[in-house]
């Protein structure tokens, strides 16, 4: 089958494992499903074929492989993501055999007196570490989880959270890793069209409260927070965590959680000084590979220059290299045993191989659906929905639909930026930002609840929850801000207004919000009485 051409077979591979994760809640059956129906498609059901394809497709992975199949340099931005899970799976397992996170949890109860308030730091927090939406995932969730464990907080509210304030909060941000690379592609889209007046950095400041959904996802985490809104499987696991089951046992233990019987009392510095560590030397290093960049090329340094410039996996794994050696140094200091530290290193690297190997699924399946032109025949669809009023709406849900069943933002912006752009500049060039700033929404949303988004498995390793439960639970509410800011969105094209996107949005908020507290009400009351004696 020739996919020279997009066409609707390339929606197969994203329908078969996202459906079935779904249904069965087992991820690598469900991705190495997608990948099987993705590999005889391209190969025509050739067997030999595309069992060669496949190992092609493993090992790009870990090399950038060239046309004749060899292997040439590594894959930088794959293995150091790979190498970080590793190092902060070490940097957990030792902090947790010294006691940190049992001391930082007593230190953090004896302030935060409530799960509500341990929720609320976690929010917090998610928004200062704004740098890179891995970054925060994986960071907020080592830091918050002694906190939230000691409150009865489920993992998967933990995981919820973590997410809703990774890339919601990066995609309205220009100093991060995502800012630079959609400043890149929005100045490629404006000078395409000749719109030379405008600033790639001033639109995407102008864009940010055009996104509707990174605005209402992250009003919707305070709400949920202070409301207790807790719907469907999350209302579920918080009844587990409230009796002392954080997370589903039944299903293993999820990536990223370590125990030991040997853990002692510890300390909090043991905690807080190699997590600083980590973040002061990734926020270092970002600057620091954008600079060397700047540098080489004769171009003048900025900050946002550096950003633009950087290596942010690279900062990653230079920064988890620090926060390693900063945690070994506390483990010596406090004379743990050769054989304890060996130990804590391997429980460490252990704790996050199911999260690589999912991962790696992930990026295979991606990778396939990318060679099918999956994308491509998602954003052709939106020429036979043309409609100027409708247009943003439009271009957010292909966008989310893209990015669900790609399982990537990052390459939805890449592929309907410039087709906003270019619909935009054909109907009303007065459109071109909010038609943007819809593809950058979209994006997001699809990227949010899509269980083969790398996004997603990190937020879930981070919390340490089980990867299914946390899609499950997030699910609800990513399609209610999806609704909220949909009605936005159709505002905005018919009035032609920000503000009109705005006050809708808002309204169509608070009456979701009504609706969610109705039925999180609803459910209690229905619990109690199946609770009563007959």
């Amino acid at each position: 089958m020739d996919f020279s051409v997009p066409n609707a077979w390339s929606l197969l591979p994203p329908v078969v494992a996202i459906a079935l994760a779904i249904i069965t809640r087992r991820v690598l059956v469900s991705l190495g499903a997608g990948i099987f129906a993705g590999i005889l498609l391209l190969n025509g059901g050739a067997v030999l074929a595309s069992i060669e394809h496949l190992g092609k497709a493993v090992l790009s992975i870990f090399w950038d492989v060239g046309e004749n199949g060899q292997a040439g340099s590594i894959n930088h931005g794959k293995v150091d993501i790979m190498l970080f899970l590793l190092l902060l799976g070490v940097i957990t397992s030792m902090v947790t055999l010294l006691g940190g996170a049992k001391a930082f949890g007593r230190w953090a109860r004896q302030r935060v007196k409530t799960g509500q308030g341990a929720q609320l730091a976690t929010f917090l927090l998610g928004i200062i570490v704004f740098i890179d939406d891995y970054f925060n995932s994986l960071a907020v969730g080592s830091t918050s989880r002694p906190l939230t464990d000691q409150h009865k907080v489920s993992r998967a509210k933990l995981a919820y959270i973590i997410d809703s304030t990774a890339a919601p909060v990066v995609v309205i941000t220009p100093i991060s890793s995502w800012g630079a690379y959609i400043i890149a592609l929005i100045g490629s889209v404006l000078a395409t069209h000749e719109l030379s007046s405008q600033a790639p950095l001033t639109a995407f400041v102008e864009m940010i409260p055009m996104n509707l959904y990174a605005i209402f996802a992250l009003l919707m985490v305070l709400a949920v927070i202070y409301l207790k809104l807790d719907i469907g499987s999350m209302k579920h696991h918080e009844s587990m965590a409230a009796n002392g089951q954080l997370y589903d046992q039944s299903k293993g233990k999820p990536a990223g959680t370590v125990s030991f019987n040997n853990e002692r009392e510890g300390k909090v510095y043991q905690l807080v000084l190699p997590i600083i560590a980590l973040i002061v030397a990734t926020l270092f290093f970002v600057w620091f590979t954008g600079y060397q960049v700047l540098v080489a090329d004769n171009i003048p340094v900025t900050l946002l220059g550096a950003f633009e410039n950087c290596d942010p996996a690279g900062a990653m794994l230079y920064g988890g290299l620090v926060g390693t050696v900063v945690t070994l140094a506390i483990a010596v200091k406090e004379r743990l045993t050769t054989s304890e530290m060996v130990k804590g290193v391997i429980k460490g690297c252990q704790s996050m191989l199911s999260a690589i190997i999912i991962l790696i699924f992930a990026w295979v399946l991606t990778g396939l659906i990318k060679e099918l032109a999956t994308g491509l025949y998602l954003s052709s669809l939106v020429e036979s929905w043309l409609s100027p009023q409708l247009l943003p709406v439009i271009l957010f849900v292909v966008a989310g639909a893209m990015a669900f069943a790609t399982g990537t933002s990052w390459g939805t912006f890449g592929i309907m930026l410039p087709i906003a752009g270019d619909m935009a500049a054909a109907i009303e060039i007065s459109l071109m930002l909010p038609a943007l700033a819809a593809v950058l929404a979209g994006s997001v949303f699809g990227d949010h609840c899509s269980p083969i988004s790398d996004t997603t498995i990190l937020s879930s390793t981070g919390a340490g929850c089980h990867h299914i439960d946390h899609v499950m639970t997030q699910l609800p509410y990513s399609l209610a801000v999806a609704l909220v800011a949909g009605c936005g969105f159709i505002a905005m094209g018919v009035a032609d207004s920000v503000i009109a996107g705005l006050l809708v949005s808002t309204v169509a908020f608070v009456i979701m919000l009504v609706a969610l507290k109705w039925l999180a009400g609803r459910k209690a009351t229905t619990d109690n009485l199946q609770a009563m004696p007959s």
